[in-house]
């Protein structure tokens, strides 16, 4: 590892092992260590290691007006709690290493001294979608991981995922929330730019390269710990809606294709994943029980426990226990099957089940009601305070919570990081069609100098590769960037989630057409869903993908100053008579498609 590490002696905050906390002391085994502090810990206390929320940078002692948080003090000293998901972002390392410090000296000061693991989605990528990743802010600025997957080597994602390690480690981020490894084989569904694509030996490698690189050679202090999702698989949903919505809790498997959506979380396995969280969506038709998979006994402790032997922590997804308020709007708890049950029988559903955490709740005064009254043993707490435990240990936060300040903006976001993000995007831009015209040369690369007109492109940046004009009937070329299509719904928090038909709108077809009969004409398209591009291709002189790259980097591929090297990590298909008449189970089920998975052009 080449990350600065700090050691307790080196840094202020931290402090010698008292006598009176013999956990502290870190030559004894880690299961020796967890005994003694199990053994010291009050129901409460251990109540408090079950919720895993929501929580944002700020004033330690008031809450979030923003998002909505109740204050750090209110959750780790009322509420005894000590793992957060980090929500939002801030403009430097230095402002989220230090508040992260001053959260761990929070801790310190009660009784037990139990340190934060702090925890954050996605980070280094360009989705907007804060239900399901964070904008990279001064993190290191990389291509989706669908755009990892259109590269398609190891090596590389290994790479991005130690320098993500390196940048996360830095401002004290201990836990990621992914890797994503479902199966993207229901071409609607909005989650799948975070997956690997559809093919499940690609997902298996690319997942296990991206574990390795998080969790370092050896899991350690300097090691973040990866939350593998959503087992047993979050992709064959019905009609390609998601379960965040009560309209999208059913996956279906009309192709017999529930073993196969297990294989990428096998090769998680083996690459030593220390965490699972399993997803919202309920199996209709299968041998399992018809209920969301975090209340799910038969797939948590029969399938994962039980036939995989996984020991490591369970976390339930997001909000299955309570309804909530999301930008606003009243969204109820994501309780599929379940939701004639109360909040206090669903909690009890869940621990029955096997979980070890609740995701996105902060009620363990239900959960101690629950022990109150028999209705959980202490054993039963015992069990899962036990895994979350062995983590914080084997992390080495007990040792030292505490992160370097200065050490942190030296590395977040450092140029050779950025450097390297910036040669995976213009990597990860995959060339579908380059047509030869009536002079015999192909569209790309554009040769410098020319005019070019310009739409979802900065005008500046275009400048820096050509005379930027204001309309097609004055340029030698144009430049059109479009988003892959998708339908409005109901709500601000719905439209963070793509959903709905891949066909664009006549009118953007029309348009496109109208400018790339005035002059040849490239079409850039962001595929976060696979979009349906056979009137694009038609009409086009060129057209590319991209998972998250810059205008710049798009611009070195165009002009040739970078070699596009992207794959399709799916089927792109022909219409949507075919997406909807594919299994959403079965990969590579879209008929005749467009292009097939592997596709891609070089310059």
């Amino acid at each position: 590892m080449t990350d600065v590490e700090t050691t307790a002696a080196s840094h202020p905050d931290a402090s010698a092992a008292p006598a009176e906390r013999p956990w502290l002391d870190a030559s004894l085994a880690v299961d020796e260590r967890v005994a003694l502090l199990l053994e010291a810990m009050t129901p409460a206390e251990k109540a408090g290691l079950f919720f895993h929320t929501m929580i944002a940078i700020g004033d330690l002692d008031e809450p979030n007006p923003i998002f909505g948080t109740p204050s750090a003090r209110e959750f780790i000293d009322r509420k005894q709690m000590t793992h957060f998901n980090l929500l939002g972002g801030a403009p430097s390392g230095r402002e989220i290493a230090a508040w992260q410090n001053a959260l761990q000296r929070l801790a310190a000061s009660t009784r037990l001294g139990i340190p934060v693991t702090l925890s954050t989605d996605p980070r280094h990528s360009f989705s907007d979608n804060p239900g399901a990743a964070i904008m990279a802010g001064p993190f290191s600025q990389w291509p989706e991981t669908m755009g990892l997957a259109a590269i398609g080597d190891e090596e590389l994602v290994e790479r991005f995922a130690d320098i993500a390690r390196q940048e996360y480690t830095a401002v004290g981020l201990r836990v990621a929330l992914h890797p994503q490894v479902d199966l993207a084989t229901e071409p609607r569904w909005a989650r799948q730019v975070a997956t690997f694509g559809e093919d499940v030996d690609l997902s298996g490698r690319l997942g296990a390269a991206y574990i390795r690189g998080f969790q370092g050679a050896s899991f350690g202090a300097g090691s973040v710990s990866t939350m593998t999702k959503h087992f047993p698989g979050g992709g064959p949903q019905l009609n390609g809606e998601d379960p965040h919505f009560a309209y999208g809790r059913e996956q279906v498997y009309p192709g017999g294709q529930f073993e196969l959506h297990l294989k990428p979380f096998e090769a998680a396995f083996e690459a030593g994943t220390r965490q699972i969280m399993p997803y919202y969506g309920m199996p209709v038709g299968t041998e399992y029980e018809e209920v969301g998979f975090g209340f799910n006994k038969s797939v948590i402790t029969g399938l994962l426990r039980e036939r995989y032997g996984f020991d490591g922590v369970v976390c339930t997804d997001w909000g299955l226990i309570n309804d909530a308020e999301i930008f606003g709007q009243p969204f109820p708890a994501r309780a599929w099957g379940v939701e004639h049950l109360t909040p206090r029988e669903r909690m009890l559903k869940v621990i029955e089940a096997g979980a070890d955490q609740f995701g996105g709740e902060a009620c363990p005064e239900l959960l101690l009601e629950l022990v109150s009254d028999g209705s959980v043993s202490e054993e039963r707490l015992d069990a899962s305070a036990r895994r979350i435990l062995r983590e914080k240990f084997e992390l080495g936060l007990f040792e030292n919570p505490f992160v370097d300040e200065d050490a942190a903006d030296q590395i977040v976001g450092s140029a050779d990081f950025r450097a390297a993000g910036d040669a995976a995007q213009r990597a990860s831009i995959t060339l579908l069609t380059n047509v030869v015209g009536a002079d015999g040369a192909p569209t790309l690369p554009l040769a410098s100098g020319l005019r070019l007109y310009v739409e979802g492109i900065d005008r500046d940046v275009a400048a820096q590769f050509g005379v930027v004009v204001d309309s097609p009937a004055e340029a030698d070329a144009a430049i059109l960037r479009l988003h892959a299509p998708f339908e409005q719904r109901g709500s601000t928090f719905e439209n963070f989630f793509h959903a709905g038909s891949l066909e664009y709108p006549g009118d953007v077809v029309a348009h496109v057409r109208e400018v790339a009969a005035a002059v040849p004409t490239v079409v850039d398209v962001l595929a976060d869903r696979p979009a349906v591009l056979t009137p694009i291709v038609e009409a086009a002189g060129a057209v590319t993908l991209n998972w998250g790259a810059s205008a710049a980097a798009l611009l070195d591929v165009l002009t040739g100053a970078a070699e596009p090297k992207g794959r399709l990590p799916f089927d792109l298909p022909r219409s949507m008579a075919a997406v909807e008449a594919s299994r959403p189970d079965v990969p590579f089920d879209t008929a005749d498609p467009l292009f097939r998975f592997g596709h891609g052009l070089s310059l």
